[in-house]
């Protein structure tokens, strides 16, 4: 005769009444509970305002580089970015070209820009001064709408002669809005150019060094300085930034630019790329130390909890409930405190970033910055589910010790504890 033995199987309703349990013996210990639970959100809401505020950081970086500097796409004569400066009259674009209506009509495009990169010197009276110039499109560069302009006016397409320079530059030059100008450089041919202009507006970027040497002009103005009617690049700017991958990978398939180097953002934009590296690796090093302290919080609560249910724990085990259930029993009590402080942080977290973010965070200006910035908190669904897990999944790496110990108690011992 074959004798069959009986195991119980975890079934949902098991584990609803372990559920039931954990939580009844999470309100037992009210006070020891809410310090837990407290520990957990307090640690939570300093992650979520932490990473809202290096999220942040990232957008206002990267918007802050793709509309005013580079464009999301940058089209290119093939190793412009590494040979251009030292000769940019090898790396001219044609000003009429299939490709250039090839990459309008792309799905995703928004617009494409012309932009011709030059320098000379810029002579007012008797000073003259070398500058870093550009020619751009005052009417689609999306330069223009991010251009700080401490006085006058911005670039227009009624002033053809009309400039823009960098405040620093003005004030070394001893030039005011209204001035006339006289920019000098080198032609295609060898040859010197030069062209008078007046000067519309006075820039602020973020870089002092930038402010000492900018000058903006239409584009069709640089064209005439220069004597060409060529451009160094194609700015494309995409409806929103993620798509730029997408955009990439049609551009790269097209036949119409196979003589041309195509070039994303993120390849040009080497700070912002330094600045990601640096503020991950610093955030991770707030959420170890988060980790830490709700681990260290939340064993030294299971521990208190073991030791005064040890009795509890005997009895439990003499009436026939086995080791595996009571490991699991303690374990779900520590994803219950988890959780419970994990949507109260996350909650309350999300909370203090909004409030935040509407104050401002007022910014000096860092080092080589010509003026500070307000900044807020940018708290995305990501983080928030970062936050949860962190605080579930530590609550119950803490609560392992604690229940395994729980589940080995010797029953004959348990029974006798603090007799």
């Amino acid at each position: 005769m074959t004798m069959t033995t009986f195991r119980p199987t975890l079934s949902f309703g098991t584990v609803a009444v372990d559920m039931r349990l954990a939580l009844r013996n999470i309100l037992r210990q009210r006070r020891r509970s809410a310090i837990a639970i407290l520990a957990i959100g307090f640690g939570i809401i300093a992650m979520m305002l932490a990473a809202g505020y290096i999220e942040w950081i990232f957008w206002a970086t990267r918007e802050g580089t793709i509309a005013p500097q580079f464009g999301h796409i940058q089209v290119t004569r093939p190793n412009y970015h590494d040979g251009g400066q030292a000769d940019p009259f090898s790396f001219l674009l044609p000003n009429d070209s299939p490709a250039l209506n090839r990459i309008q009509q792309t799905p995703g495009v928004k617009l494409v820009t012309a932009r011709l990169a030059f320098s000379g010197l810029i002579s007012h009276g008797e000073d003259t001064l070398s500058f870093i110039g550009e020619g751009i499109d005052p009417a689609k560069d999306p330069s223009t709408r991010y251009q700080i302009i401490v006085d006058g006016e911005k670039l227009a397409v009624t002033e053809p002669h009309g400039l823009i320079i960098g405040a620093g530059l003005a004030a070394n030059l001893n030039v005011k809005t209204g001035d006339m100008v006289v920019l000098l450089t080198n032609t295609p041919r060898k040859g010197i150019n030069a062209v008078e202009g007046r000067v519309r507006g006075l820039v602020s970027t973020s870089l002092k060094a930038l402010d000492d040497s900018i000058v903006r002009v239409p584009i069709g103005m640089a064209r005439e300085l220069l004597r060409t009617d060529g451009s160094h690049a194609w700015i494309t700017v995409l409806q929103q930034t993620e798509m730029t991958d997408d955009v990439m990978k049609r551009l790269e398939g097209e036949t119409t630019l196979r003589d041309f180097e195509v070039t994303p953002w993120m390849k040009l934009a080497d700070f912002y790329n330094k600045t990601v590296e640096l503020f991950s690796r610093q955030i991770g090093v707030v959420k170890l130390i988060i980790a830490s302290i709700i681990v260290l919080s939340i064993s030294n609560t299971m521990t208190m909890t073991v030791m005064e249910r040890t009795v509890e724990i005997g009895t439990a085990m003499a009436l026939g409930v086995r080791r595996n259930r009571i490991l699991r029993m303690f374990l779900l009590e520590g994803a219950l405190l988890g959780t419970i402080g994990g949507v109260c942080g996350a909650t309350l977290g999300y909370l203090a970033s909004l409030l935040i973010s509407a104050i401002g965070i007022p910014m000096p200006p860092a080092p080589g910055m010509s003026r500070g910035f307000t900044a807020a908190i940018m708290v995305t669904p990501t983080i928030i589910l970062e936050a949860l897990l962190l605080a579930i999944v530590t609550t119950l790496v803490a609560s392992l010790y604690p229940a395994w110990r729980a589940s080995r108690l010797v029953v004959v011992d348990a029974l006798r504890h603090n007799r």
